[in-house]
């Protein structure tokens, strides 16, 4: 009996441990995401092409190391490898206090991406090894809602450093995001330490996620849907005030809505996705009101509207796309986790993970292209492939369970299997 209380609370401790160690990386991010590039152009010196093809190089790699990295998790213990990249990632982004010149920038901003890359899916993996399977999408759920929380603070802290613009706050809040990363290192250090993985069969390749097409396909889709990423930073802010007649205080407006909208209700959208099925009809769904707020935006091109009308129309338009945020969120954490062999939930995390820093990197060519040059007919197209990616995700995952019903007892993707029959949500 004490030994059944002692793990239930190890079990209760790891998602609180988790959720702070989320929100400490996030207060961070914020204030670094929204005042990294002044300081890169107005402080360093920098170019702006500079720093945004420094970053898009930067994320490129990283993403590439997302499945080595996690594979590393596997093998040697996703708690070791996630507080050390998490002090990594600590030294990358101490490392930009440092740099003044392009070179020193890329080498950086190679270090930080890489580390941010790999803790994501190193951090997945832990999840997995403390977090019973039936309560995965719950706790990634409140850590999301946590995540645009933090996310709203630092943001609020980075406002401050640009409000004053002097070396030293800019410099202050690199060291905020740096201590955050160390702070988080410190958490997740106190957690148990899931034994590591089985080292794969003689004849087996070690990066198996490479081989699984039905989950690459899926990988594929999920980065098609991840595509919205950049309309809050970069589509809507250049729409609104190239295109319609909206004041330029209504881009603040959006990100606030979207930002409180999942804090306040991202747990409660997911609460329905229990498993594979209600995971595909949630994406599904996702892709078709995605499709329904790009006609939305759309449509506030017209000059009929007035001040008043774009705004209230923008804003419907940002209530839908942060309702299908939600939606894919919850399938897609649901999808990519329970179709991963228990075994090597790191290297298939950090391969399904691709597809973030893949989006913002290939995304805002995308959007500026097909919303910005099109206009209205760009907007349908880009909604268009919402649509596709979500209606295909079924098919998808219908094929990546048929390979693993029929794969081997003792193969990686047996192993999915037998995770995915586990994903429920216990009775409430």
């Amino acid at each position: 009996m004490a030994n059944t209380s002692s793990r239930s609370a190890r079990s209760a401790r790891a998602p609180r441990a988790l959720l702070l160690a989320q929100l400490s990386n996030a207060v961070g991010d914020g204030a670094f995401y929204v005042s990294s590039a002044l300081y890169f152009t107005l402080i360093v010196g920098l170019s702006g092409p500079q720093v945004g093809a420094g970053l898009a190089v930067a994320w490129a790699i990283g993403s590439f190391a997302g499945v080595p990295l996690g594979h590393l998790a596997d093998r040697r213990g996703p708690r070791g490898t996630s507080v050390l990249l998490s002090l990594l990632t600590a030294a990358a982004v101490t490392g930009f206090l440092f740099i003044g010149s392009f070179a020193a920038f890329l080498t950086t901003a190679i270090l930080y991406a890489t580390a941010q890359s790999g803790l994501a899916a190193a951090r997945q993996a832990l999840l997995a090894g403390l977090v019973e399977p039936a309560a995965r999408t719950a706790v990634l759920a409140r850590l999301q809602a946590v995540l645009n929380a933090g996310l709203a603070v630092g943001a609020a802290l980075g406002g401050l450093a640009l409000h004053h613009g002097t070396r030293t706050a800019y410099l202050t809040v690199f060291a905020l995001d740096a201590a955050g990363f160390i702070l988080c290192a410190l958490l997740l250090a106190r957690l148990r330490a899931p034994a590591p993985g089985p080292a794969a069969a003689e004849g087996e390749p070690r990066l198996a996620v490479l081989r699984d097409r039905p989950y690459a396909l899926l990988t594929l889709l999920n980065t098609v849907m991840l595509l919205r990423l950049p309309l809050l930073s970069l589509a809507l802010p250049l729409w609104i005030v190239e295109r319609t007649s909206a004041p330029g205080w209504t881009v603040s407006a959006l990100f606030v809505l979207n930002t409180a909208a999942v804090t306040l209700f991202q747990v409660r959208v997911a609460r329905p996705v229990t498993d594979l099925t209600t995971a595909t009809r949630a994406v599904r769904v996702s892709g078709a009101v995605m499709l329904a707020s790009c006609t939305v935006f759309a449509v506030t091109a017209s000059t009929a509207f007035g001040t008043w009308t774009s705004v209230a129309v923008l804003v419907l338009g940002a209530a839908l796309q942060v309702l299908a945020e939600m939606r894919h969120s919850a399938g897609s954490w649901q999808i990519g986790f329970a179709l991963a062999p228990a075994e090597r939930i790191g290297q298939y995390q950090g391969f399904y993970g691709t597809g973030v820093p893949v989006a913002r990197t290939l995304g805002p060519l995308l959007v500026t292209t097909l919303l910005i040059g099109w206009g209205t007919p760009g907007w349908l197209l880009f909604g268009a492939l919402f649509l596709i990616a979500g209606a295909a995700t079924g098919p998808a995952t219908r094929w990546a369970e048929r390979s693993r019903a029929a794969a081997p007892a003792d193969s990686p993707a047996a192993s999915g299997r037998q995770s995915s029959s586990r994903l429920r949500f216990p009775a409430r």
